[in-house]
């Protein structure tokens, strides 16, 4: 009992000094959980420490782009967000169908749903030090993850009890599948479609830079939802270009995107991240998202179906007890 206590009250101080900067460190461990491949390679030619240092370089420079753009962007963004989720629930309103009762049912919805996440979007603020804290903490982290991941590996494997040693195992398994088929082949393909969506509103002149990455943050949102895709970000581009009289723009415009945005990317790049099409149901993905961006922020996104995967290990272990 006195070791229990002692145990509880050591858990407990090392979760208040590490809470603070928790999702710098999940951050961390998922850059390092994807790139780690990489630093394999590139150890052959340089050494270990030298891979990770020159990864690290790389990720400190795109995290000082991304505090600079943060800086310079970051208010308009949101309230750019604001605006196009406001047109886009408008023009939800707008469609009529045939019984009123539904569609004061459906109004009902779209009204709570936008005033909820305008709330969150516009009441998000940030402190810019404490930012710059968390990139520091963040590559840190990532450096001291890449160059041990394979002792960490070997601890996390001998800290498992031998009597449930293969549960454990499955367990990590667990994670380690969910981690594939969310961070190497979902998120990254989402982030690569926003991305190509916020270059090609502001290339074409559609929308401004804040307005422009607006729109690449939700591209990269919506294609993490089940059914839903990059198209539905692009299509109203073209229809603007068509309605403003550039119909070469609104062309070429049409063939971008379907070339980098949706639906050729799922056709050329999801066989080849082979878990993306085997991955998470709509169910544990709609759910692990939502409700980790709600609970944890950003990072939830990661949290949430992780969490969700481990818990469908557990019940499928305690549906075999239960049989046995």
């Amino acid at each position: 009992m006195v070791w229990a206590i002692i145990t509880a009250v050591i858990i407990y101080l090392v979760w208040l000094v590490v809470s603070p900067v928790i999702s710098p460190i999940i951050l961390a461990l998922a850059v390092a959980y994807v790139t780690y491949p990489m630093h394999k390679r590139i150890s052959l030619n340089l050494g270990q420490k030298k891979a990770a240092f020159l990864l690290t370089a790389v990720i400190a420079v795109l995290s000082f782009l991304f505090l600079l753009g943060f800086v310079l962007w970051i208010n308009d963004v949101k309230y750019q967000i604001v605006r196009y989720m406001e047109i886009s629930f408008n023009w939800i309103q707008s469609v009529t169908v045939s019984s009123e009762k539904i569609n004061e049912v459906l109004t009902a919805i779209t009204d709570g749903v936008q005033s909820r996440i305008e709330s969150y979007i516009t009441s998000y603020t940030y402190s810019i030090p404490k930012l710059a804290l968390e990139i520091f903490v963040m590559l840190f982290v990532y450096y001291g993850a890449i160059v041990n991941a394979e002792e960490i590996g070997r601890e996390l494997y001998n800290l498992l009890p031998p009597q449930r040693k293969e549960f454990g195992i499955r367990l990590i398994e667990a994670a380690r599948y969910t981690l594939d088929t969310l961070l190497k082949s979902w998120l990254a393909l989402s982030v690569l479609k926003g991305f190509a969506t916020a270059l090609g509103f502001w290339a074409f002149g559609i929308a401004p830079t804040s307005g422009a990455i607006a729109l690449g943050a939700l591209t990269a949102f919506v294609e993490l939802l089940p059914l839903l895709g990059g198209w539905l970000i692009w299509i109203p581009g073209g229809v603007y270009l068509i309605h403003s009289s550039h119909y070469v723009l609104a062309f070429l415009f049409a063939v971008y995107s379907i070339v980098f945005i949706s639906p050729l990317p799922d056709f050329v790049l999801a066989p080849k991240m082979t878990l993306r099409r085997r991955g998470l149901n709509a169910l544990v993905s709609l759910l692990g998202i939502f409700g980790g961006l709600w609970a944890f922020g950003l990072v939830g996104i990661i949290i949430g179906p992780v969490s969700l995967g481990l818990l469908a290990t557990v019940i499928e272990e305690w549906k075999k007890a239960m049989e046995s």
